[in-house]
């Protein structure tokens, strides 16, 4: 695995750079594009989707807003290209110039990183538990007295925080001691000379196969996070990856966590994939100074984060769980394993792909009722129905599952919504749907 750094592209004044889609991190790149002194364009097909604030600051700063479908005569003429994480490369390549001419594909993080003063970048990956190991990481480092900026996929882009902070200038008081940053395989894909201090892969697993072209894409993705690294800096890998690790040549030292370890008792995170997470953040967080006694008390203290595995409620003795954020059928065995009382599942959403029946003999004997709602009935039942010891129905609505739930949950049992899906068929995204979650148990008799 060789860094792309001959392919990237230096951004002068007046250079032309296209910013693909007006969510956050597409603005935080205008802004910061704007900043370095470059000529912006913004496309953006939806034209309710740019905010009037937004839309205000760029008439002012001379940055171009396009609206509509995106053509190629768009694109003539950049340096550089900086995509929305949504869209594909594959999709974007066919409406660029093509040989010398050829723009770079630029993640808004790899533009981000580029503008850095030599803060060290801790950069997570992986299918499942991204966002809670980042936050652990940057409660570890917290409690040791360092400053963080947490951001990336969990929320906030890079490029806001290198606006943030005036660097070269008088003040820099903003100036973080580590970058903690989540990053998906979208991001990777437009990432070419990304360079982490300590980066860590937790698993990899089926997921995102309707936006990338199949399993070996998206593997690819994961593994350009190490390809810039040095030999100084470290790579940390779960338990499942060995093979994938082995058959790549990787420069960082490496380390694989071991979740058995189990080094801090003190959690009140469920299930033993967090004491993964929490091991993988105590990994990484050594390497910057954390000693054993901050981490743990960092741990004691960290509350689960919303919509992971979150206790919302306990009512006439049936715990209520929120995990809208299981949106893949791995993440759906890890929260069965996650407990140790009957279950009633809650199920349903835009399934993206997986094996439903390979999770049956995980079920038996744990899931006391299927109750599914929305989207993908037919993947569910197709591979469940009749195959196991639990009684299984099917709602429109979430409200309406939830009622269903509750008359067949007894006390000590769970109900726990792990949908195993995306949340488009009804709802805006996963945090909408937790939220639904949430009303409709508060709402119950």
């Amino acid at each position: 695995m060789t860094c792309d750094k001959h392919t990237a592209q230096t951004i002068g004044k007046g250079d032309l750079v296209v910013v693909v889609g007006a969510g956050r991190s597409g603005m935080a790149a205008a802004r910061l594009l704007h900043r370095m002194g470059a000529r912006v364009r913004l496309l953006e097909r939806n034209a309710d989707g740019v905010p009037a604030d937004f839309v205000r600051w760029a008439s002012e700063a001379g940055v171009e807003i396009a609206t509509g479908d995106h053509a190629p005569t768009q694109f003539e003429g950049a340096r550089a290209v900086v995509p929305s994480p949504g869209m594909a490369v594959a999709k974007l390549r066919p409406l660029l110039p093509q040989g010398p001419d050829a723009p770079e594909i630029m993640a808004e993080m790899e533009l981000a990183r580029r503008q850095l003063d030599g803060e060290p970048v801790l950069a997570v990956t992986g299918t499942s538990g991204k966002t809670t190991t980042v936050s652990l990481c940057a409660a570890m480092l917290r409690e040791q007295g360092l400053s963080v900026f947490l951001g990336g996929n969990i929320g906030t882009p890079l490029s806001e925080y290198v606006l943030s902070v005036a660097h070269g200038g008088a003040d820099e008081q903003g100036r973080a001691d580590v970058l903690v940053i989540e990053i998906s395989s979208f991001q990777l894909q437009a990432c070419t000379t990304f360079r982490p201090r300590v980066a860590m892969l937790l698993n990899i697993s089926e997921n995102h196969l309707d936006y990338h072209a199949d399993m070996a894409e998206y593997i690819d993705a994961k593994f350009r996070l190490f390809r810039c690294m040095e030999e100084g800096d470290l790579a940390i890998f779960g338990q499942g990856v060995h093979g994938l690790v082995a058959a790549r040549d990787l420069k960082p030292r490496t380390l694989f966590f071991d979740a058995a370890a189990r080094r801090f008792p003190r959690t009140r995170l469920l299930g033993g994939h967090n004491q993964a997470n929490i091991e993988a953040a105590w990994q990484a967080c050594r390497e910057f100074g954390v000693t054993p006694e901050a981490a743990e008390k960092a741990v004691a203290d960290f509350a689960p984060l919303e919509h992971r595995l979150e206790a919302v409620a306990v009512r006439n003795g049936v715990l209520w769980v929120n995990d809208s954020k299981c949106t893949t059928v791995e993440a759906l065995r890890v929260a069965l394993q996650a407990f140790d009382r009957p279950v009633v599942l809650m199920v349903g959403g835009k399934f993206k792909g997986g094996d439903l029946v390979s999770l049956l003999p995980l079920m038996h004997g744990r899931v006391r009722a299927v109750v599914g709602f929305g989207a993908s009935r037919e993947h569910f039942e197709g591979a469940w129905m009749g195959q196991g010891d639990f009684s299984m129905s099917w709602h429109p609505a979430l409200d309406l599952a939830v009622a269903e739930a509750a008359g067949l949950a007894r006390p000590g049992d769970a109900v726990v919504m792990a949908p195993a899906t995306s949340s488009f068929d009804l709802f805006a995204n996963y945090k909408e749907r937790g939220h639904a979650f949430r009303r409709a148990v508060e709402a119950l008799p």
